[in-house]
């Protein structure tokens, strides 16, 4: 009988025999490590990040609603 992949890794099966409130403790304590090595913005980044996003949302509405008003004067002006 030959072996597989599976069958050679005693790791998977030690994990999978782990009772659950260990494996959800762990899970927590890996999230907050890499939670703890984001490096999060400043206030002034923030809101000059937020500034920029603001901004160029309205730029995209006002091209949109400019080519959906000349879409629409086009479309009434050929079929009337």
């Amino acid at each position: 009988m030959t072996e597989t992949r599976e069958d050679r890794t005693p790791s998977s099966d030690r994990q999978a025999k782990k009772p659950l409130p260990a494996r959800v403790s762990l899970f927590y304590r890996q999230v907050v490590a890499e939670l703890r090595k984001v490096i999060w913005p400043t206030r002034r980044e923030l809101v000059t990040y937020t500034s920029v996003v603001i901004v160029f949302v309205l730029m995209v509405i006002a091209y949109v609603s400019v080519l959906d008003f000349g879409f629409a004067k086009a479309v009434l002006g050929i079929f009337g």
